[in-house]
């Protein structure tokens, strides 16, 4: 089998377990706020209900993203992975403004708990499991970069956080019979899913607008300064997007004029050979082969070069600014 295949199906097969056990997990959050009539576990039972809709999305989107290319999507279908992790970020904005809509009314109609003591057992239980869930997501997803499982398992951590303030909230008010602090930290937790949303959200917009990723491009140009041949110039133009577990990276290519067409190819497939063996993803790539100018000449390495009209001066440290402007790189009166 197709290894890239392989993983796709391996991705499909955790996140359709991830679902299952968010819905065994919602079951048992809503057992324990019908048990307790608190806005806190409430909060935990809504965020539960995204986490088995986002759990559905992220196995449609895994199922689209496995696809290959048509003649319809010629780049793959890998974006539908940012397109539903923006719609999970939604959802989780939306179960904020839920929890805090819930809150305030606890605290206007001074509401009561019951058996909390029960709801504590209950939702410690889910704590451990949502962590562990979410842990090994967050791993599977950046060894197999996988935005969705990445999504995934962040939120599922950061709804950890949430349950473990949630609990710390119940041990209170079991011991002081203080019942308005549930509703308050229900409101907290509210906000802080708000905020956790609305970052998801924020980088799957980014994702579908092809917005540069300055770590992505540090780590390439650093490899490039670490294997550069004298005979490539310069690089620029870099741009670099993403499609699922593919990557697809543009740049041009400044190489001696003076090159037969068979030997600049060549330089080009030897650094396209290099990249991508030094890769752990899949890469495509369109690099545009530049011919040298004369201000090329002083940052050109090439020693006896027959046609060099400059000395050499300064060497370009490509970089993860420099190394995606859209302008040849020269040295500066």
């Amino acid at each position: 089998m197709d290894k890239t295949k392989e993983i796709s199906k391996n991705n499909f097969a955790f996140q359709r377990n991830v679902a299952i056990i968010g819905v065994v997990l919602f079951i048992g959050k809503l057992i324990a706020w019908r048990l307790t009539n608190s806005d806190a576990i409430f909060s935990e039972a809504m965020e539960s209900i995204v986490n088995i809709v986002a759990a559905f999305l992220g196995l449609y989107s895994l199922y689209l993203a496995s696809k290959p290319r048509d003649e319809d999507h010629p780049y793959g279908h890998g974006k539908v992975e940012f397109i539903t992790s923006g719609i999970e970020g939604a959802l989780i904005i939306f179960a904020g403004f839920m929890i805090i809509g819930q809150a305030i009314a606890s605290l206007l109609n001074k509401n009561t708990l019951d058996k909390v003591d029960f709801g504590i057992y209950i939702i410690a239980a889910t704590a451990i499991v949502n962590y562990l869930i979410g842990y090994i997501s967050l791993e599977k997803g950046k060894k197999e970069n996988s935005f969705v499982l990445q999504s995934s398992g962040k939120h599922l951590m950061a709804d950890t956080i949430t349950t473990v303030g949630v609990i710390a909230s119940l041990i209170v008010v079991y011991i002081t019979k203080i019942f308005w602090i549930d509703a308050v930290v229900a409101l907290l937790f509210g906000g802080y899913i708000i905020s956790v949303g609305y970052k998801i959200a924020r980088k799957s917009l980014s994702g579908i607008m092809d917005a540069a990723d300055p770590e992505m491009l540090q780590k390439l140009s650093s490899f490039l300064n670490g294997n550069r041949k004298k005979t490539w110039i310069d690089v620029h133009n870099m741009k670099i997007q993403q499609h699922g577990s593919r990557l697809h990276i543009d740049a041009h290519l400044t190489l001696p004029w003076y090159f037969e067409l068979r030997d600049a190819h060549n330089e080009m497939e030897e650094l396209v050979v290099l990249i991508a063996k030094n890769s752990d993803r899949k890469i495509e790539f369109n690099f545009h082969m530049d011919d040298c100018k004369e201000f090329s000449c002083k940052i050109c390495q090439i020693e006896n070069c027959p046609v060099r009209q400059h000395a050499f001066e300064k060497l370009v440290i490509w970089d993860e600014k420099n190394i995606s402007q859209i302008q040849k790189h020269f040295v500066e009166n």
